[in-house]
């Protein structure tokens, strides 16, 4: 089985806005949010996570 753990965080409200694109998602009073995920697959008992943030670490790194 895998999954996605996609928590969000937000500043103001819970209750959030779909947008007609099917992807783009807000809060309704539009204040700042913050959204994170791993995709996680799990097999036999063991979670193995898929996502990495390693280029996105790497460029960061570049820039100090």
């Amino acid at each position: 089985m895998v999954i996605a753990i996609e928590p969000m965080i937000n500043a103001g409200t819970a209750s959030v806005k779909f947008w007609s694109d099917g992807w783009t998602v807000t809060t309704n009073d539009k204040k700042l949010s913050a959204h994170f995920e791993h995709t996680v697959a799990v097999k036999k008992g063991k979670a193995d996570i898929l996502s990495t943030f390693s280029l996105i670490e790497e460029v960061l790194k570049e820039k100090r």
